[in-house]
């Protein structure tokens, strides 16, 4: 390539990227609109403790195992 070739080419890619740069400044003009978002409450290491209606002394624990009759069968499914 000769140096008047690479002239040329630096030349006109300059003039491309100007004018497609006012081009564009035309089309695409940024907005001053605001965007709004939701206001969310913070996250604390604080944990409220459970009501003692449902958690006392004399509640139901669901984690026993509860046995309706002695079951001596191994193989209940069997044949």
């Amino acid at each position: 390539m000769k140096q008047q070739d690479l002239a040329a080419l630096i030349a006109i890619v300059f003039i491309a990227g100007v004018f497609s740069f006012i081009v564009t400044s035309k089309f695409i003009t940024p907005s001053d609109q605001k965007e709004t978002a939701q206001v969310v409450t913070p996250i604390t290491s604080e944990f409220p403790l459970p009501s003692n209606e449902v958690f006392n002394v004399n509640a139901i624990n669901p984690t026993v195992r509860i046995e309706i009759a002695p079951n001596n069968n191994n193989q209940p499914f069997a044949d």
